[in-house]
């Protein structure tokens, strides 16, 4: 029997999140917009490994997910989100600014990442909205349709899905590729978006949003990343079918193409002597942090992208796709 976890802070606000009709007030302007290589770690990293699935902690330098950047603005008010993956990277800096934006929010991750999760949910609960922790392995089906059923009955209905959770490892070649990784890549990067999507779709209402993590590995593709990149580009071609088959209901789905990110993913890919350059090959010659993602997702979820379906968002620091 799975168990749930619901943290409610429906009181005070924090000071870097809080009530969005009630945000603290916002950094004075600045003279002049803020160089883009600049702001963000952008030396090289130093070299680091970690088992799978990887934790915030012991990285080095931190992440960014925005806890101390990201102002909402009430684009989600009311609203409810599920995010797969949300404890940690990409999926926290996604949590952290709906949060901000209004909604409440529940996050499915894996048991090992539980110290990720819980700190997610802190900075939820700062910002004055629910956080529904939903611990366990999205590679089971039952797993992956019952956290759509446990969002529901928390929150009462669910407005926004972001189908995130992925895993990848580094492949020394082709030929070595193990028959159990590859299927542990192709069940955590599809089977379990696709239940997830499958059990959530009856329940969604006009003005719904669906958002994936693809990847810019989707349209150049790694050798040493070969079925983490062939994952991607199908999740790429959900997403443009779905859009077409819920379009007529309402319902918008998308998809967002990061490039080289710094997340728990990345030291626990196994491939440390990649790290002093990672992301140094981009045009603005560094690599994301997650924090430089969440307008994306917000941009896609809320009424702002109103008219945006079938979409690849890249945020690839200047990559094309």
């Amino acid at each position: 029997m799975v168990r749930w976890t619901l943290s409610d802070s429906s009181t005070a606000a924090s000071a870097s999140g809080g009530d969005p009709g009630k945000q603290q007030d916002q950094p004075k302007q600045q003279d002049q917009p803020r160089d883009p290589r600049a702001g963000y770690h952008s030396g090289p990293f130093p070299e680091q490994v970690q088992k799978q699935p990887g934790l915030t902690s012991p990285m080095e330098p931190k992440p960014d997910h925005g806890e101390e950047s990201y102002r909402g603005s009430g684009a989600l008010s009311g609203k409810a989100a599920l995010i797969t993956g949300g404890d940690s990277g990409i999926g926290k800096a996604v949590a952290i600014a709906f949060a901000r934006e209004g909604a409440d929010v529940a996050i499915s991750y894996l048991p090992g990442e539980d110290e990720d999760a819980q700190d997610t949910a802190e900075w939820i609960r700062k910002a004055g909205r629910k956080a529904l922790l939903l611990p366990g392995d999205g590679r089971t089906e039952d797993f992956a349709a019952d956290i759509v059923k446990a969002t529901l009955a928390e929150f009462g209905r669910l407005d926004v899905l972001v189908l995130n959770a992925a895993y990848q490892k580094n492949r020394e070649s082709f030929e070595s590729l193990p028959t159990e990784e590859f299927d542990r890549v192709f069940k955590t990067n599809l089977y379990s978006l696709l239940w997830t999507a499958r059990a959530a779709v009856p329940h969604l209402e006009a003005g719904a949003s669906i958002i994936t993590t693809a990847s810019i590995q989707a349209f150049n593709p790694s050798p040493g990343l070969i079925d983490y990149a062939m994952t991607k580009a199908a999740q790429v071609a959900f997403t443009k079918a779905l859009a077409q088959e819920l379009g007529p209901k309402g319902i918008r789905v998308n998809a967002v193409a990061p490039g080289p990110i710094w997340t728990p993913l990345i030291p626990a890919t196994e491939w440390p002597d990649k790290l002093p350059s990672f992301g140094q090959d981009t045009p603005l010659q560094r690599a994301g942090q997650p924090a430089e993602l969440a307008a994306a997702y917000v941009l896609l979820a809320s009424d702002h992208g109103s008219y945006i379906s079938g979409a690849v968002l890249p945020v690839t620091g200047g990559k094309g796709l």
